[in-house]
């Protein structure tokens, strides 16, 4: 039965045999009754938690049916995982969700929850301990847990059975220790106990509102199986069956249980939130252009409406993002609970008291990015900051071939400080529900850190090209066949006496049949089409609407926040204190977009209580307290994932990376996850970020390449970052003003580089000439002098008539000292600052070169990979024919002291490039 993978059909034919084997039921049992003595779960609601792991695995053989043909382009499925339904259900439909790649149940449960909320379905109460922070409970933390309404109400609804009292909150079924403690006991135990603090402990909690549809019905034409055409989506096309496994055909009464009577909850129509859950997720299979989030780009896991957040790589990167959540949505709380309800910020779209939830397989907490996140939760946890994030670990005990040395992600789970751990086996959902609902309770309620480890199988391999045999056994194969968590709900239901087998068979070919009717209508919808097609929601420009948010921010700064500005600036605003150097230019912007956008915060290493390694951002924390601008710890990954989760929160943040070079091991979470967010959910989400990055070389008396790093090749290259290096003091506040009004309006994430030499300087031809310096603009003039992203800035030096030098930089003040020099000997030239390197400005670009017909490009990061190529190319691409040449550094890292200068671009060399380009 076994090939070389665990074929469809193989899965396919192993449930079919598993359910067939399954005695009938000797009695009957009320749906509306709790599933078993002292469960929470009703029977109801395991019906329909059933209905959404059949649908998630009825995808996974959909897509191979697909990929069979050459229709489908995404085979990883969710089979095996299919107990993460039961950690959907724990939760609220708004508490956000960022999705491993195998959580088709969950999101089926996400979507069914969400459309009975939006059927007026109702959440927990106010006064529901188990649904507030601990910070607003009653005064008697002792009071047991009210427990509301849980999934699956409808399904009694359907089977005509009356709705029964809440379930009583009973046995728990999760092993739950504190970090680095032991287990509590063994996890069947019925009396659980939370190490550690005493007051820390949390009685059994009732569901954060579960939820489920109200099915009345299929959607867009998908009804049951006419004639008994019923079936799985099987392997090559066929139909899993078209005989109900009862005897009779799908669709009629034809099979009776031990009462004589066929069950009215399990023949109930299929919920139509679960079938466009399904519909959603076979798009992103085809690629379609009408999935509903990513818009045929990639098969994500996401919907704004779901609080689904789409994750692209599953490897981890997006665990930052998550902690960046909570801690967002924790302050966002804190800062409307000191606030009259009617000046709530309206900024955040989640629910104050929301959790956020975060799931990844075993293999992926080795990863650094992992790592970064479970040290940042728990470090400032340890420091008394709130971190309200449910970490999901699905552990199937394989990295596509590498196992997870047998446990080690328990001892490395349990290990995490600050991370309260709790466990439960995938395969029992309802064991699996008690563990999810009382973790995100007890996260709820205290605002802190936890980890739900859930074991889980993986069935059909990793993905559709995976030859397991290469690296399993065939009992080891087969034992994971017979582990299958689907069959063991099968099992479950009807030792509960609430359905047979053949029922369930049935329930299983008839939402198999609804799959494979939706995966041959996705098949014909249109695919992206052009190139404008696809790129449209990566990084949209309102060049206008930028402008204008630029123009309201000074009108608001000259009018009713003009007594704020003044007390901020200690009474003496920044234009009236005379001409400014670049650092202090900056700190006026950032003091200026502080006040001008309440949504934003400042934060990073050292820029709090120091003032920042250079003092640029020096006097901020006195002047808008701790909780807008903050020192994180020591570590890139983790700063630049709180700017991702501030920013998904609806805040405004301006991280700061210490140097250039800090910024590599962290990369990622500008390429991968920031440059992504559009992208992905075709606007729908947005993560707003102006990450502030002191950078570049020619720092005199304190080097090496850490500190004097001259390379932005990284940053260059991704899709839709713009990339701002201003250089002149006046410059950087009209650009930062900038950066921050198109995040604000675009959602756009700019990297501001700024350059560490030029810093502190004054003077640009002579000691003492104080020409570098700048005033700073009043806000009535914000406006006239707005920079728009992708504009440069001219001067002409002399005629200006006979080189073009284009730089940027440190570029700028160099070139400006070589025109100079070259002027004395009778050559005029232009020095175009290019002020942005993403996007580039073109247009400016060409119109100065065609002036004098000669560009010397002075580039000060590399020669390969450098900024240098980007400008010559963009030449040739708009048909210039003149002269060209360029300066740049050298291909090599900057070394210590005066050697620096024999690999970076100097003056001498740019005044010989350009009599170089006049002697041709």
């Amino acid at each position: 039965m076994l090939s070389d993978v665990t074929t469809p059909q193989d899965l396919d034919d192993r449930f079919r045999e598993s359910l067939a084997a399954l005695a009938t039921p000797r009695h009957r049992t009320d749906p509306a009754q709790p599933v078993a003595e002292g469960a929470a779960l009703t029977g109801a609601q395991l019906l329909e938690l059933f209905d959404a792991q059949v649908t998630s695995r009825q995808l996974d053989l959909a897509g191979r049916w697909l990929r069979s043909f050459g229709e489908g382009y995404y085979t990883i499925g969710s089979a095996g995982h299919e107990g993460n339904a039961a950690v959907a259900a724990a939760l609220r439909p708004t508490d956000p969700a960022l999705l491993h790649y195998r959580s088709g149940a969950f999101y089926c449960v996400r979507a069914a929850q969400t459309a009975e909320a939006q059927a007026g379905g109702s959440p927990p109460e106010d006064d529901d301990p188990a649904a507030m922070p601990a910070d607003a409970m009653p005064a008697d933390p002792a009071q047991p847990d009210a427990a509301p309404a849980g999934v699956g109400q409808s399904a009694a609804a359907a089977a005509g059975v009356a709705p029964s009292d809440a379930a009583p909150a009973g046995a728990a079924a999760a092993e739950v220790v504190q970090s680095g403690g032991t287990p509590a006991g063994p996890s069947d135990s019925a009396d659980r106990e939370v190490d550690g603090d005493p007051a820390d402990a949390v009685p059994p909690a009732a569901p954060d509102h579960p939820g489920s549809p109200t099915p009345t019905g299929t959607s867009d034409g998908v009804t049951g199986p006419p004639g008994g055409e019923a079936g799985a989506a099987g392997e090559a096309g066929t139909p899993g069956g078209e005989i109900g496994a009862s005897g009779g055909e799908v669709g009629e009464p034809g099979g009776e249980d031990a009462g004589g009577v066929r069950m009215a909850a399990v023949r109930r129509p299929v919920a139509p939130a679960y079938t466009e859950a399904a519909r959603d997720v076979l798009r992103g299979m085809v690629a379609s252009s009408q999935e509903p989030l990513a818009g045929g780009r990639h098969k994500v896991f996401g919907r704004a409406d779901l609080a689904v957040v789409p994750t692209t790589s599953t490897i981890a990167s997006h665990l930052p993002r998550a902690v960046g959540m909570g801690l967002a949505v924790e302050r966002l709380r804190r800062q409307d609970a000191r606030r009259a309800p009617a000046h709530a910020d309206p900024a955040s779209p989640w629910a104050p008291d929301a959790i956020v939830v975060c799931s990844f397989g075993d293999a992926s907490i080795n990863h650094a990015s992992a790592t970064a996140a479970f040290n940042t939760a728990g470090w400032y946890d340890h420091t008394g900051l709130r971190i309200p994030v449910l970490f999901v670990c699905e552990d199937n005990g394989l990295g596509i071939s590498v196992r997870s040395p047998q446990g080690w992600v328990a001892t490395a789970l349990r290990a995490k400080p600050g991370i309260r751990y709790f466990a439960a086996d995938g395969a029992d959902l309802v064991g699996a529900y008690e563990a999810a609902r009382e973790a995100a309770a007890w996260v709820r309620r205290h605002r802190r850190p936890a980890v739900l480890h859930l074991s889980t199988i993986r069935l059909l391999g990793h993905a559709g090209a995976d030859v397991e045999s290469g690296y399993r056994s065939a009992e080891e194969l087969t034992a994971d066949l017979a582990a299958d968590p689907v069959v063991a709900t099968a099992r479950r239901l009807v030792d509960a006496g609430l359905a047979n087998g053949a029922e369930l068979l049935d329930r299983y070919d008839e939402i198999g049949w609804q799959i494979r009717r939706l995966a041959e209508q996705v098949l014909d919808e249109p695919k992206l089409g052009s190139p404008a097609e696809v790129i449209a929601p990566l990084a949209p420009r309102r060049p206008v609407r930028v402008a204008q948010a630029v123009t309201d921010a000074g009108a608001r700064a000259t009018g009713p926040g003009a007594g704020a500005r003044v007390e901020a600036f200690g009474g003496k605003p920044p234009e009236l204190s005379g001409p400014l150097t670049l650092a202090q230019s900056i700190n006026a912007a950032l003091t200026d977009g502080l006040l001008a956008y309440p949504q934003m915060a400042v934060f990073g290493e050292d820029v709090a209580a120091k003032g920042g390694v250079y003092g640029v951002t020096k006097g901020l924390r006195d002047r808008f307290g701790a909780a807008r601008v903050f020192d994180t710890l020591l570590d890139e990954t983790s700063v630049l994932g709180l700017g991702l989760g501030a920013g998904l929160a609806g805040m405004l943040p301006v991280p700061e990376i210490q140097y250039l070079a800090y910024l590599h091991s962290a990369e990622d979470q500008l390429r991968g996850e920031a440059a992504t967010m559009r992208f992905f959910s075709q606007g729908a989400l947005r993560n707003p970020m102006v990450v502030r990055v002191a950078g570049l070389a020619y720092q005199e008396g304190f080097g090496g390449h850490f500190h004097n790093d001259n390379s932005v090749a990284v940053l260059r290259d991704v899709p839709g970052l713009v990339i701002a290096v201003p250089a002149r003091p006046d410059d950087a506040a009209a650009m930062l003003r900038t950066c921050l009004a198109s995040a604000a309006v675009d959602g756009s994430v700019c990297v501001f580089v700024e350059p560490i030499a030029l810093y502190h300087t004054r003077d640009l031809y002579s000691d003492g000439d104080g020409e570098w310096l700048a005033g700073y603009a009043e806000p009535g003039a914000w406006a006239s002098g707005h920079v728009p992203v992708g504009r440069a800035r001219v001067y002409g030096v002399g005629s200006a008539e006979d080189v073009t030098i284009v730089t940027f930089g440190n570029g700028v003040r160099m070139s400006l000292r070589a025109a100079s020099a070259l002027a004395d000997e009778g050559i005029g030239c232009r020095v175009v600052d290019l002020r942005w390197l993403a996007p580039l400005p073109v247009a400016d670009l060409i119109r100065e070169a065609a002036a004098t017909g000669r560009v010397l490009v002075v580039d000060e990061t590399r020669r390969s990979g450098g900024v240098g190529e980007g400008v010559l190319a963009a030449l040739v691409d708009a048909g210039y024919v003149g002269a060209a040449r360029r300066v740049a550094a050298i291909d090599c890292f900057v070394p210590l002291g005066p050697a620096a200068r024999q690999v970076l671009v100097s003056e001498e060399a740019i005044t010989q490039g350009a009599r170089t380009l006049l002697a041709r």
